[in-house]
């Protein structure tokens, strides 16, 4: 019997056969410009998902410029713009070439044709980030989803339909989840709904591993600049000694080695207190005697915070610990906290923490905090917020041990909500309500998604604002990538049903216009 071989659905490679570069022109180059865009694009879709005039409104309120005042970028291209980056994981520099480059990027942030130049430059991104706060980001992540169960419920009335007014948002946070089942106008208290899984998570920020002797090495040597900027404003003056060099071979002494001794660590720690101390009290002295400040903002912040540090790192040092409240661990970002997680691979992270609320695979940020917080104190918090957000509390919720506390569970039942979640005292079989493994393992997927795919392990933004609005940009993007992939044709057909519409009309005013050429030319033979 004859052997038939599987024959393969997929190319996995291309069929176009190898042309010399000496052969090929670049003008002559075959575009697909004249062609439509794909409408399952990606790109097009999200394009179709996002309430732009919605998210326009928000950010152009932040500028404030609407009675003087140049225009600034088009508010689409800036949003749009952060939406490709974290989307795609790129810097600030790679998401400008990235866009200039792709057809279909140039058509999600609102071009109608393709350009060759860049929309922007990429170090407005820092200005985009501060416009757009974490709390503007969280109500755009609200909008969307609201817009989304609208487009899923009504996609033929879309067109007809206008977009929540912001007064109706303030009155009616309503509509954006698709278990709704009572009119808003109803005045009847609408049944516990939904499923909620609540959990946090730290977020790492892109620092240095803080040791105390570099945080110490770091103050100091930003004190000798400090000693030398002020040092310009003195006329005639000898320059006070800070024995840099010493103290640089010092620390190189000892941070060089490849076993360090507790001994050594201890010896190097005091040495460079001693050289801070006396640099921190020159810039004191001449501060007094010039009787005035001239240092810049970013000078004078890390005098500050160099002052903050060597209090804290001398406490430490006379008590022999290293713990210590509101501890600095990055001069250069004085807000980053040390966050204990206990994890196998990392004890403890430098960043903030966050707690994240998942319903239907849609995820909320509820909380950021650069100081580290038990998790268990903001459960109520949190399911207030899903009432604010749909209207209702959820019928059951998802945690973890830290959450169950006495006074969380008496609320939550008080409440009429289910906690799925281990019970307490001794193990029965009698109770029915318990949490079995991988019941929670949809919004550990998601922290995974974030800080794998997106970055979330690794916030390059510096300043406090800005690491918010990164954090936050992050959550936004998981939920768009969730929702475009729920629905990949439903908009496309849409926009190839007014494409339809256009090119007819294109047709009928061709033939009007031969028509009429035909009869003129009659009537005037």
């Amino acid at each position: 019997m004859q052997a038939y071989m599987a024959k393969a659905t997929k190319n996995r490679a291309s069929k176009k056969s190898y042309i010399s570069p000496i052969y090929s022109v670049l003008p002559g180059f075959g575009t697909p410009f004249d062609q439509h865009l794909d409408s399952t694009n990606r790109w097009v879709v999200l394009a179709n998902l996002i309430p732009w005039d919605i998210l326009v409104n928000k950010y152009q309120r932040q500028l404030n410029n609407q009675q003087t005042g140049a225009d600034g970028i088009n508010p689409r291209v800036a949003i749009g713009a952060m939406i490709i980056k974290h989307i795609c994981d790129l810097s600030d520099r790679d998401t400008v070439q990235q866009i200039k480059e792709n057809i279909y990027m140039q058509y999600f942030i609102g071009y109608s044709s393709f350009s060759t130049e860049e929309p922007f430059d990429p170090s407005l991104f820092v200005d985009f980030r501060k416009r757009l706060s974490m709390e503007d980001v969280n109500k755009i992540n609200e909008e969307i989803i609201k817009q989304y169960y609208r487009l899923s419920k009504e996609p033929e009335e879309k067109s007809s339909q206008p977009l929540i007014s912001e007064e109706l948002e303030e009155t009616e946070n309503n509509n954006s989840d698709k278990m709704i089942q009572a009119p808003l106008e109803s005045k009847e208290q609408i049944p516990h709904q939904g499923k909620l899984i609540i959990d946090a998570t730290a977020c790492p920020q892109d620092i240095a591993y803080p040791t105390d002797l570099n945080l110490l090495n770091e103050s100091r040597e930003k004190s000798e600049k400090i000693v030398d900027e002020l040092q310009l404003q003195r006329l005639n003056k000898d320059k006070p000694r800070t024995y840099r060099e010493n103290a640089r071979k010092q620390y190189l002494k000892i941070a060089q080695k490849k076993t360090k001794t507790k001994k050594g660590i201890r010896k190097g720690i005091r040495q460079q207190l001693q050289y801070l101390k006396r640099n921190i009290n020159h810039i004191h002295a001449i501060l007094d005697e010039l009787g005035e400040i001239p240092l810049n903002k970013k000078l004078y912040k890390y005098l500050l915070v160099i002052q903050t540090l060597y209090e804290q790192q001398k406490a430490m040092y006379d008590e022999q610990s290293h713990s210590i409240q509101h501890r600095i661990v990055s001069i250069h970002q004085p807000h980053v906290r040390p966050i204990v997680r206990g994890k196998t691979n990392a004890n403890v992270e430098f960043g903030s923490k966050i707690q994240v609320s998942l319903m239907n695979g849609i995820a909320f940020l509820d909380e950021l905090s650069w100081e580290a917080f038990n998790e268990g104190t903001k459960l109520k918090q949190s399911v207030e917020l899903y009432k604010k957000r749909f209207c209702f509390y959820p019928k059951e919720v998802l945690v973890d041990k830290i959450y169950c506390t006495r006074d969380n569970r008496a609320w939550l039942k008080e409440k009429g909500i289910e906690l799925r979640a281990k019970p307490l005292g001794r193990p029965s079989t009698k109770v029915s309500i318990t949490l079995t493994p991988g019941e929670r393992n949809p919004i550990e997927g998601k922290f995974g998604q974030a800080k794998t795919t997106y970055g979330m392990n690794r916030i390059k933004a510096r300043l406090d604002i800005t690491s918010k609005s990164w954090i936050s940009m992050i959550i936004l993007v998981l939920n768009l990538v969730k929702l475009a992939g729920q629905v990949p044709f439903l908009f496309a057909n849409f926009v190839e049903m007014i494409r339809a519409i256009l090119n007819h009309i294109r047709t009928e005013i061709y033939f009007k216009l031969v028509h009429y050429k035909f009869i003129n030319k009659f009537v005037v033979a």
